[in-house]
C-alpha cells in the first residue's frame, strides 16, 4: 500500500535503502512487482538506484528490466540508473531483459539517453566563449534523441514541434553536436554502436532540415511531402 509505504518513509526511523536478507532495498522490490507509485515513492525519499548490494549484483533498473515494465525501466533511468553495470554472471540490465524476452524494456533501455549528457554542450568548455548548443535547444532536441520511431516523417514533425528549431543556426548547431556524440559513442570505452548510429542518423535528418529551409521551405512541408 503506497499510503502506509508513505507514512513510514516519514519516520525518521525507517531507512530507504534498508536490506533484506537477499540485501535487496525496497526499491529493488517494488521495481520488481512492477509498482510506479511505489518505486516513484521511494526515489523521492532519495532510495539509491544504482544499489547492487543484492546477493546477485542485481540492480533496481535490471529488476524493473525482468518486470517488463516500460514505464518503471524509464523511471529508473531518469533517476539516474546505470546501464553498464553488471551482476554476478556479468549480464547487464538490458542483456537479462532481452534474455527473458522483455524487448521493449531492452529498447527503452539503448535508447536512453541522460539529458545531463546533452546539456554538458550547453554551457562553454575550455576557451569557449559561447556553448555548442544553446540551452533553448536542449530540450527539443533531447526529446528528438530519445524518441523511438525513427520514421524521417516522425523526425522532422518532432522538428516542427518546436519552432524554435526551424532556424537555419539552430539546426547547424544541433547536427554538428549530433556528430560530437556520434563520435563520442564510437570512441568510448565499451563503444555503443547501436546509439552511434542513431545520433549520425539524427545528424542526417536535421542536415535535410537545414537544406530545405535553404530552398526556402520555411515550415518544412515540402520535405515531408518527398
Amino acid at each position: 500500500d503506497v499510503q502506509e509505504a508513505a507514512e513510514l518513509l516519514a519516520s525518521e526511523d525507517v531507512r530507504v535503502n534498508c536490506l533484506d536478507e537477499y540485501g535487496m532495498t525496497p526499491l529493488m522490490h517494488a521495481a520488481y512487482k512492477g509498482t510506479a507509485d511505489l518505486c516513484c515513492l521511494l526515489l523521492q525519499h532519495g532510495a539509491d538506484v544504482n544499489c547492487n548490494q543484492h546477493e546477485f549484483g542485481y540492480t533496481a533498473l535490471m529488476f524493473a528490466a525482468l518486470s517488463g515494465k516500460t514505464d518503471i525501466t524509464s523511471m529508473m533511468l531518469d533517476a539516474g540508473a546505470e546501464t553498464d553495470l553488471v551482476n554476478s554472471v556479468g549480464r547487464t540490465a538490458a542483456q537479462m531483459a532481452a534474455f527473458v524476452g522483455q524487448h521493449d524494456c531492452v529498447t527503452v533501455i539503448n535508447n536512453f539517453f541522460s539529458r545531463a549528457r546533452l546539456e554538458y554542450y550547453t554551457r562553454p568548455q575550455g576557451l569557449e566563449t559561447e556553448p555548442k548548443l544553446p540551452p533553448r535547444l536542449a530540450g527539443p532536441l533531447h526529446k528528438i534523441i530519445m524518441t523511438t520511431n525513427l520514421n524521417p516523417v516522425k523526425m522532422v514533425l518532432l522538428v516542427k514541434e518546436h519552432p524554435m528549431m526551424i532556424d537555419a543556426v539552430a539546426l547547424e548547431k544541433c547536427y554538428q553536436v549530433m556528430d560530437l556524440l556520434c563520435e563520442q559513442c564510437v570512441k568510448q570505452q565499451d563503444m555503443n554502436e547501436v546509439l552511434a548510429m542513431k545520433m549520425h542518423y539524427i545528424s542526417c535528418v536535421l542536415q535535410k532540415c537545414l537544406a530545405s529551409l535553404h530552398k526556402r521551405d520555411d515550415k518544412l512541408d515540402d520535405l515531408i511531402k518527398m
